[in-house]
């Protein structure tokens, strides 16, 4: 049976970030780092928001893709910076997620919401661009947040989880809540979310 376009659009976004040089290990095997987190962004959206609509599951797998091509170290190593960097990402990858999207016939109107979605545009207010963000939430809090927790002092973990906190909506903080954190993870948390 052919694919569909949104079956081939995800295979695409997974073709790029398969080409990702920096690995991450779980279980003992290395993985593309983009790939393996855009499966991760796929996993958590659909148990967030079994619902989630085709633009919703393709602006999530697409969130990162290809984002090492653009280095952090490429702009100055301060907040301004680390904004500047952020921002040239997410243009980059709404513009690599259009451009498969047009290549697979998806029209104007389905790609401009996805892009929009990327973008994070009306955050708050749009209740995709919210979902995308409570999603990328519970992925640093179920995939990295301990390990990021391990490297930094607390100071720094609880500052970076009370703005993670803002971002999310009052039902990614339920859904941030059922995860499983260590001890000293859920400590952090509580007093992070206190």
């Amino acid at each position: 049976m052919k694919p569909t376009r949104f079956e081939t659009a995800i295979a695409l976004i997974d073709k790029a970030n398969s080409e990702d040089v920096n690995t991450y290990e779980v279980a003992g095997m290395d993985y593309p780092k983009e790939l393996l987190y855009s499966q991760r962004m796929t996993r958590k959206l659909l148990q967030f928001e079994p619902n989630a609509s085709k633009a919703l599951q393709i602006a999530a797998r697409a969130q990162h893709i290809c984002r090492w091509k653009i280095a952090r170290d490429e702009y100055p190593m301060d907040r301004v910076g680390y904004l500047k960097w952020r921002e040239t990402l997410k243009k980059m990858h709404a513009d690599l997620t259009t451009d498969i999207l047009k290549q697979v016939g998806f029209d104007d109107q389905f790609t401009d919401r996805v892009k929009a979605i990327i973008l994070k545009k009306l955050i708050k207010k749009n209740i995709e661009s919210q979902t995308l963000e409570d999603t990328i939430c519970l992925v640093f809090l179920d995939y990295y947040f301990e390990e990021f927790a391990a490297k930094h002092n607390e100071e720094k973990v609880i500052d970076i989880l009370k703005k993670t906190w803002v971002k999310m909506s009052d039902k990614g903080h339920e859904e941030a809540l059922k995860l499983s954190f260590s001890e000293k993870g859920m400590s952090l948390v509580k007093q992070a979310v206190a």
